[in-house]
């Protein structure tokens, strides 16, 4: 365990109490509000700030204050860091590191360009994106499209070490953003759509060596489960619990894949996580010996993990026997709220799914679990009577099956598409109201599986889809809205004509702040959703927005730059509707208001 705290005071956010558990660096850089030191604001991934000169009654006198071209195209998710005086960020491929100095006219202090086969871009599922770096120790951790970890000297650029995480050969990329604990990097994989066994591995922060490596499915000993005490759903998983909910071998060929944001709970120890879709798409070819659907554990799963030695605490999975894509990856946020007149301390997480699950994050048990778009069809309620044998799992509904009807039969109409009623876009918890602020879509889908061989670094999907807004709302595919995770309610909803697929920021000024497709940086009233200010930056916005406090003033910035899933038709110039897994179909409307680009764009007050 590393030393004691030296600064007295030093906590993570209200919700979670200071702790030498945790890395000291990290505690020091995200409890002062004027730095954006981590990618989703701290370590209980709340994306709040503390900073309040910007308020709901000045918003609207917003102003560029500054911009910079980051000279690539394609989807630019994540957000920049700020660190003292010091901004990094990192471009999507070829993933070219800025250190900025904001104390001098922005100007450029080091660059790194890292060297990149650029055939890694083929097998990128959806866009050459990347979701950030993170800072610990007085160092910068990117991590590479070709899954190469890498730790910079945060002063001078200087390559410290680098290791590789996967092989793009076997259609395994880096997507994600790491999380640094203790002295250990966290990074997962990417590659769900090429049969890639997904992966949490740890690596020592000072030397890159590897330290511990868990899988999402597999025996026991390789996902680092222990039968007896691990837990899902209140009771021990048992010997080989992934094994025996797959049939045969098929967990090697593409099971849980590890892209999304993760967080750390430094009082329990635990570090939270999810995992992605089974391979391949087609889920007839994924059934038991029987010909019915099995579990295919741990897919689709959120993991609570020691991050010492990488063991699971708990696991819970979301969609048993995923048949539209589902992915669990979705960010954890963990906060202390009321739940049933109870306070509880959960991690809240808004699955892809179209449920908003409140667990208990110590055990993993699940306390509310309700529908955040209302169109939701493919299951009526999730099951949170712990009596019943179907606890915790969803109460599907058949006519939206696409195992029911088999491979090459269309089905019709599921809600939500499998982009999901949020994809990996981050969320924002905001200590000031006690509510959850959420990047939504209101997307649904026609979806036809069909007969698909694996083969090593080619595309293991095995289904055709295509997309749409939800039929209640017609005219719109997203929306932003507040939650309340200790009733499972939404509080107000604000309609977007495209997904909002930008990160959330809310702060102590009341407001919240989010992007939206066609490029529009927007503000509202976090009592209310009332839209106070917006501003058309030069792309699509799919990037997280952050804040901080320079020589005395609030910025608040947002990456521009249109890609991702549901920009992938403008990102790489497909124009089949069917191409992109469906959603250039889908969102081919977004040629009309956006473009390509690459920007940071960044407002003050006068």
């Amino acid at each position: 365990m590393r030393g004691k705290i030296l600064a007295a005071g030093l906590a993570l956010s209200a919700s979670l109490g200071s702790s030498a558990w945790a890395n000291e660096s990290v505690i020091k850089a995200t409890s002062d509000p004027n730095n954006w030191a981590t990618q989703n604001g701290d370590y209980a991934g709340h994306r709040y700030s503390k900073l309040n000169q910007i308020t709901t009654e000045n918003v609207g006198q917003l102003q560029v204050a500054w911009t910079f071209s980051t000279g690539v195209l394609r989807g630019h998710e994540g957000s920049p860091l700020v660190v003292g005086n010091e901004m990094y960020m990192v471009t999507p491929f070829p993933n070219v590191v800025y250190a900025l100095n904001l104390a001098d006219e922005q100007k450029i202090v080091w660059k790194y360009v890292p060297k990149q086969d650029p055939s890694v871009i083929s097998v990128m599922c959806c866009d050459t994106v990347t979701r950030g770096l993170q800072y610990a120790d007085g160092k910068i951790f990117m991590y590479q499209a070709d899954t190469t970890l890498v730790a910079l000297d945060a002063k001078t650029g200087k390559e410290l070490w680098k290791v590789a995480n996967g092989d793009p050969k076997m259609g395994e990329t880096g997507t994600s953003a790491p999380l640094i604990v203790k002295d250990k990097v966290l990074v997962g994989i990417s590659g769900g759509e090429y049969g890639v066994r997904g992966s949490l591995t740890a690596y020592d922060e000072n030397t890159g060596k590897k330290v511990w490596r868990a899988y999402s499915t597999g025996p026991d000993a390789e996902m680092l489960i222990d039968p007896e005490k691990t837990m899902s759903l209140g009771k021990p998983v048992g010997k080989d619990s992934s094994l025996k909910t797959w049939s045969g071998d098929q967990w090697k060929i593409g099971g849980g894949t590890t892209w999304g944001y993760m967080a750390y709970d430094p009082d329990l120890n635990l570090v939270y996580y999810g995992t992605g879709n089974p391979g391949t798409w087609n889920p007839v070819q994924r059934a038991g010996k029987d010909g019915k659907p099995i579990d295919l554990k741990w897919s689709m799963t959120h993991f609570a993990r020691d991050p010492d030695t990488g063991m699971a605490k708990w696991a819970y999975q979301m969609t048993p026997f995923d048949e539209w894509d589902y992915d669990g990856i979705n960010e954890p946020i963990l906060a202390d709220i009321d739940v049933k007149g109870k306070k509880r301390k959960v991690e809240v997480h808004f699955d892809r799914n179209g449920f908003a699950y409140t667990l208990d994050r110590a055990t993993g048990e699940p306390l509310v679990a309700e529908k955040y778009d209302p169109v939701v069809n493919w299951a009526t309620s999730i099951n949170l009577d712990k009596s019943s044998p179907d606890y915790g799992r969803p109460v599907r509904v058949k006519k939206y099956s696409t195992f029911a009807h088999g491979t090459d039969f269309d089905t019709k109409g599921i809600c939500p598409a499998a982009l999901g009623s949020k994809d990996e876009q981050p969320a924002s918890y905001s200590e000031l109201t006690g509510l959850f602020y959420v990047p939504a879509n209101h997307v649904c889908m026609d979806y036809e599986p069909f007969k698909v061989s694996y083969a090593a670094g080619q595309p293991f999907v095995g289904a055709t889809l295509s997309m749409f807004p939800g039929p209640d709302k017609p005219e719109r595919m997203g929306t932003f809205l507040a939650w309340d995770a200790g009733k499972g309610k939404i509080v107000w909803s604000k309609p977007e004509q495209f997904s909002v697929w930008s990160g959330a920021l809310t702060t102590a000024g009341g407001v919240a702040f989010y992007g939206t497709l066609e490029g529009y940086f927007k503000a509202v009233d976090q009592k209310t959703g009332k839209e106070l200010y917006k501003f058309k930056t030069p792309s699509g916005v799919i990037g997280n927005v952050f804040t901080y406090m320079q020589g005395g003033k609030q910025y608040v910035g947002v990456l521009s730059g249109i890609g991702g899933w549901a920009g992938i038709g403008l990102a790489a110039g497909l124009t089949n509707p069917n191409d992109g897994l469906g959603a250039v179909g889908g969102y081919s409307g977004l040629a009309s208001y956006s473009n390509l680009g690459g920007s940071l764009t960044v407002f003050a007050l006068p």
